[in-house]
């Protein structure tokens, strides 16, 4: 999957659209606060590759949680094969943009999606 880092995109799914955003998907478990279907031009919303609820409940988006969120994330990812080659096969076929809806850019669960996809 690391050949295919450059076919991956991140980013809010309250940011506009954009032609290069390829398929644009949605991996929070959550549907985004104040947003309609019509207007977050989600192709796939793929709930299922999320954090576990109560994984998202501990971390809270909590800065001082954040590595151990990571280390967490990426352990349930290894264990959730068929979102992962899901997601993956998605991404074979041309750019994906992961979207989510936290206000925090740099520390969310598509940041460590993208690493542990980049990672593969």
């Amino acid at each position: 999957m690391s050949r295919h880092s450059c076919r991956l995109g991140v980013k809010r799914v309250y940011e506009l659209p954009e032609g290069s955003d390829g398929t644009r998907v949605l991996v929070d478990r959550i549907w985004p606060r104040g947003l309609t279907k019509e207007h977050a031009s989600v192709d796939v919303w793929l709930k299922d590759i999320a954090p576990s609820g109560g994984l998202r409940t501990w971390f809270g988006h909590d800065r001082n949680r954040w590595r151990e969120f990571h280390k967490r994330y990426f352990e349930e990812l290894r264990a959730n094969r068929a979102a992962v080659e899901h997601l993956t096969k998605l991404a074979s076929t041309g750019k994906v943009t992961l979207l989510f809806g936290a206000h925090d850019t740099k520390r969310n669960n598509a940041v460590v999606l993208a690493d542990y996809l980049a990672a593969r």
